[in-house]
């Protein structure tokens, strides 16, 4: 399957994605070009490094790239500035320069602490994204966000920080876990939601083949998810107006991660049953159908995901949603459908609606 290649463009700070199989035996001959020198430190966990590390050593080296692993335990319950800060220490005793590009071969978690810890070792050093699942694919490889969570609060504490290139090996998914996986279908399903009703019309079609792993469906759902992104976050990269829409399903879904506990829920897992919160609350207002809320409820069933949230009280349901990012004079804005493909971020709609879908 050949090589795709996606733009970001943001000036000085465009990068390009390249999606294809196998690139990560590919990596180095890629990523040359681009290093300010020939010096990598690759940020990873145990489970991810013990299945592509060596492959992508292998291929520095191929290309005349020194590189040496920085390895972080596993799971959101450390996405923490603990780690962040054991990654700096680690990058200081190695005695890594401005020059030195931190490479993440992970996750989410993982490319969020290994983005955060580029970001502000030495006022910044230059990263590189190699997400190795789904979601972090689709999603948070693409965009520049980088950061840790609170205790109160998800991702909290970061900064944004662009990645030099983001090189998507789709081999990767074939080593997931089916709910990891399931958990990446859930942002793949949001881009259609949110911004094409075409893409959203042949997931419903082609769900079935996405979730065998089929490698053309999977190949045509990936670049179609970093394209919508790329489009978005070019239009905004700081999340000061149309990039909040990307968050659709998220003010409910950090919620349930953080009420329940970090790592009891996927945050793919969490984003689906708040996109059907949020889509329960566009039908309330009259903007779609209640058959618009069945056909997502029936997409995210038919990727594996759930579709109803945690029982949680009123009142600790809005004190989460309100340490939301997008809470803007202490109003909570939620993003709503207006359409299958057609999503806006907004503040007006009544307390007492939300306050009675929460208690549902």
């Amino acid at each position: 399957m050949p090589l795709r290649t996606l733009d970001v463009p943001l000036g000085e700070r465009s990068y390009p994605i390249h999606v294809g199989a196998g690139l990560i035996r590919d990596a180095g001959a890629l990523l040359a070009p681009i290093l300010p020198r020939p010096r990598v430190v690759i940020v990873s966990n145990p489970r991810v490094a013990k299945l592509w590390l060596d492959p992508l050593q292998a291929s520095f080296a191929a290309a005349g790239i020194d590189a040496e692993p920085i390895l972080v335990p596993e799971g959101e319950t450390h996405k923490t500035w603990a780690t962040v800060y054991d990654v700096l220490t680690r990058l200081l005793e190695r005695g890594a320069e401005r020059t030195t590009t931190v490479v993440a071969l992970g996750g989410g978690v993982v490319g969020d602490i290994a983005g955060f810890a580029a970001a502000i070792y030495q006022r910044g050093m230059p990263f590189v994204q190699v997400p190795t699942t789904l979601l972090a694919q689709v999603d948070s490889s693409v965009g520049g966000k980088t950061g840790v969570n609170h205790e109160l609060g998800k991702n909290m504490i970061g900064a944004f920080h662009q990645p030099r290139a983001v090189l998507i090996d789709t081999e990767c998914l074939r080593t997931l876990p089916d709910r990891e996986f399931a958990a990446g279908l859930a942002e793949v399903i949001k881009y259609g939601a949110i911004r094409d009703a075409g893409f959203f019309t042949r997931l419903e079609s082609e769900m079935p083949r996405l979730v065998a792993r089929d490698a053309s469906a999977l190949m045509h759902a990936v670049t179609e998810s970093c394209r919508i992104k790329a489009e978005i976050v070019a239009a905004d990269e700081r999340e000061e107006g149309e990039r909040a829409l990307l968050n659709f399903g998220h003010t409910f879904g950090h919620a349930i991660e953080t009420g329940v506990g970090y790592g009891a829920w996927l945050h793919g897992e969490a984003v689906a049953a708040g996109m059907v919160a949020a889509a329960r609350l566009s039908a309330h207002l009259g903007w779609i159908a209640a058959a618009d809320v069945a056909r997502l409820s029936a997409l995210l069933r038919g990727a594996g995901l759930p579709v109803e949230a945690p029982r949680m009280e009123v009142g600790r349901w809005l004190e989460l949603m309100g340490r939301d990012k997008k809470v803007d004079q202490g109003r909570i804005r939620l993003v709503l459908l207006r359409a299958i493909g057609t999503a806006i971020v907004t503040s007006e709609f009544d307390p007492a609606a939300l306050e009675a879908l929460l208690r549902a």
